[in-house]
């Protein structure tokens, strides 16, 4: 979008390549290497040469559609487009372009280079051999993908934000504290995480807007945002980006942030 926030995503992958490097996993020249092979461009026309291009912009299906318009009157007829969406169906993206064949979905996880599922994701249009080479694509990069119908949430997140949102319910409802129900999902069912350590790595006005497509897609109260979610992305407390969220992350370890409950 800008040459600045380029500039900053090019510093992240340097930083997490050093770290790399730091704990003996990447050597310096594999270092090099890698970000040689890297390009970096602000210009959507650059992208017409590529044989799969995959999205990762806003949860906002206006926003994504305008890009895969654009995209498909740049790139060649063999070029599959995919998308990186968490909750937005695949068919909603494909329609807008006319190559909904050789559209689906790849659904990365976060953090990326170190998270191994992909979910492949088949909608009614996409053919057998872009399905393939989706699934071909991801078992390259030394992933495990799995295949998945295009349902809102897909399959993962079909299950794991209602447990996110009964999370917060249940703090709500006076149930525990948020230490507490964290450590309780850590230790009593071996997560690497508890709910809202999570909800803060992944953005509390993320979450929102994935429960909000996916209460709209199934009108089923357990993927209602809960009201304190709610407020909180009001106040400007998206989690660990913005520094504050469940926790506040001015203090090193991470205290619990005051909720007013």
């Amino acid at each position: 979008m800008s040459d600045a926030l380029l500039e900053k995503g090019k510093a992240g992958i340097t930083k997490s390549l050093d770290k790399l490097v730091e704990k003996g996993k990447l050597t310096a020249g594999d270092k090099d290497a890698t970000l040689k092979r890297l390009t970096f461009t602000t210009k959507t026309a650059d992208l017409a040469p590529c044989d799969l291009v995959i999205e990762v912009v806003t949860e906002d299906l206006d926003i994504k559609n305008a890009l895969f318009r654009e995209l498909d009157g740049l790139c060649g007829p063999r070029t599959i487009f995919a998308s990186n969406t968490s909750s937005l169906t695949i068919a909603a993206m494909a329609s807008a372009t006319k190559r909904a064949d050789r559209f689906a979905g790849l659904h990365f996880f976060n953090p990326v280079p170190l998270m191994k599922l992909v979910e492949v994701v088949r909608t009614v249009t996409t053919s057998k051999e872009t399905f393939e080479r989706a699934m071909a694509f991801a078992a390259s990069l030394g992933k495990e993908p799995i295949a998945a119908k295009d349902n809102s949430g897909f399959i993962v997140n079909l299950l794991l934000v209602p447990y996110l949102l009964d999370a917060i319910r249940a703090l709500e409802h006076g149930v525990g504290s948020v230490p507490d129900i964290d450590k309780g999902m850590t230790l009593g069912t071996a997560h690497p995480m508890g709910p809202f350590t999570l909800l803060d790595f992944v953005g509390l006005d993320t979450t929102y807007k994935i429960a909000e497509i996916m209460f709209a897609e199934y009108r089923e109260a357990r993927y209602a945002p809960p009201p304190l979610l709610k407020r909180m992305v009001l106040a400007g407390m998206m989690g660990k980006k913005s520094g504050k969220g469940f926790y506040d992350y001015s203090s090193n370890p991470p205290s619990v942030s005051e909720l007013g409950l």
